[in-house]
């Protein structure tokens, strides 16, 4: 696979040592890999995507425009569909509501449904084909088992020591690297399954899921729960979330989904008995952490080992994939190795606030879906079934509901554009301050240059 490297080689190029094979890791092995740099992953994992099975994957605008700029768009086409409209429902139908195409040009992205394991062309298993393709060495079924920071140094399972110019811990809240604590408590907990299409046409009502001329994702508010689903990318199956309270659920995942589903609009919850093998995945409080990188200013944390994000939520993903084209545009303006930590120090003071943001965002998300039933959960669906009796798209309008106001702003974020601003409005001047170069070489052909 060829894709569009970086477009300048740079004075300086060393060496990334990224712990953790999922979405952040080969993110940042593609990003880093595009500037030019040299990438080494180490995953204990056998086969990219084992653990995947189950899950569909919701492709937000701020995801799809940093892979399309990766000129990703046909890779990414195999595998997902483009969303153009929101169903929400109660016992009733709530409301409708379609991407606006002027938001959608603004943000630059599309909002896209992916599909999950075990089919081979979904979202981890293109990254880490592109990230190979790229010159990145990924080494599979290696565990990473210490890590020395002051050395920049890590201990793998077989006794083997890799070392690089920086570490990247991409494995996670409780991962080697970043190791966020002790967890406050749980919050809630999802349970994740697909049918297949061919089950859910069968059914009169369910099949209503099949009938549109636009890709459609459904969205269930109920009495403390609520549920997110979607045909797939590749639409030969539908994949739900569900999001409840931890502990109510059953003993066990199929038990405590199809309960829940008892209380929905028939056509959701005549899926349940179709349920089989569905995944429950604990949601939790996380205390932030306060310093993303190590004393010694070389190991960084990128992702969920930097900022945990609720499992199943639209930016799950999305937000591994910017704190990768930030690190990335940093590192492309590489003169010195004096520049290393500062480019660190920078990445953690960028992404911070807006990891913090989006986390806040997704957790109402969370909690405004599945507001148990109250006087604000009444006011809530009056307001829908209101525009909808109008015709109105259900979060336009001088009215729009903070929630979805605060969604746009998430969408439209420009992750490399905030790299380039913080390099024109201090790392350039700081640079010059020293006597650094602040020019990059000549370019060169992006398709016919070898990185050494």
């Amino acid at each position: 696979m060829v894709i569009e490297a970086a477009s300048k080689q740079r004075q300086l190029i060393i060496d990334f040592l990224i712990i953790g094979a999922g979405v952040s890791g080969l993110s940042c092995a593609i990003a880093l890999r595009r500037v030019g740099h040299r990438v080494v992953v180490v995953e204990r994992e056998k086969e990219i995507g084992q653990s995947d099975v189950g899950r569909g994957v919701r492709l937000p605008p701020n995801l799809s425009k940093i892979l399309y700029r990766w000129n990703l768009k046909s890779e990414v086409s195999a595998f997902a569909a483009k969303s153009k409209q929101i169903q929400i429902s109660r016992c009733d139908r709530l409301g409708d509501h379609y991407w606006d195409d002027e938001v959608l040009r603004e943000t630059q992205g599309e909002f896209l449904f992916g599909h999950p394991r075990p089919q081979l062309a979904d979202l981890r298993k293109m990254m880490y084909d592109v990230a190979v393709g790229q010159g990145a060495t990924v080494r599979l079924a290696t565990t990473a088992v210490s890590v020395d920071p002051e050395r920049r140094a890590v201990t793998l399972g077989s006794g083997e020591t890799l070392t690089a110019d920086v570490v990247i811990g991409a494995d996670g809240a409780f991962g080697l690297v970043g190791d966020l604590g002790f967890r406050r408590h749980c919050l809630t907990a999802i349970c994740s399954a697909t049918v297949p299409k061919a089950l859910v046409e069968k059914d009169p009502q369910s099949k209503h899921f099949y009938e549109h001329e636009v890709t459609s994702m459904f969205s269930f508010f109920g009495n403390n729960q609520s549920v997110i689903s979607h045909p797939t990318g590749g639409l030969s199956c539908f994949t739900f979330t569900l999001f409840r309270p931890h502990d109510e659920y059953e003993s066990s995942p199929s038990e405590g989904m199809r309960a829940a589903l008892k209380s929905v609009v028939p056509r959701l919850r005549n899926l349940g008995p179709m349920i089989s093998q569905p995944r429950r995945f604990p949601i939790f409080e996380h205390p932030p952490l306060k310093d993303w990188l190590a004393d010694s200013g070389r190991v960084v944390v990128v992702g969920g080992a930097a900022h945990p994000i609720p499992t199943g939520s639209t930016q799950q993903y999305a937000m591994g994939l910017e704190d990768a084209a930030v690190l990335a545009k940093l590192f492309s303006h590489l003169a010195t190795d004096s520049q290393i930590t500062d480019f660190l120090y920078a990445f953690q003071e960028l992404r911070q606030t807006r990891a913090q943001a989006v986390l806040t965002s997704e957790t109402r998300v969370i909690h405004y879906m599945g507001m148990p039933n109250c006087p604000d959960q009444e006011a809530r669906d009056r307001a829908m079934q209101a525009k909808h009796k109008a015709g109105v798209h259900l979060f336009s309008g001088e009215d729009e509901s903070a929630e979805w106001a605060e969604i746009k702003t998430v969408f439209g974020y420009d992750a490399e554009d905030e790299a380039d601003n913080w390099w024109v409005t201090w790392g350039r001047l700081k640079a010059r301050s020293l006597g650094e170069p602040t020019t990059p070489p000549p370019q060169v052909n992006p398709l016919t240059s070898v990185f050494v």
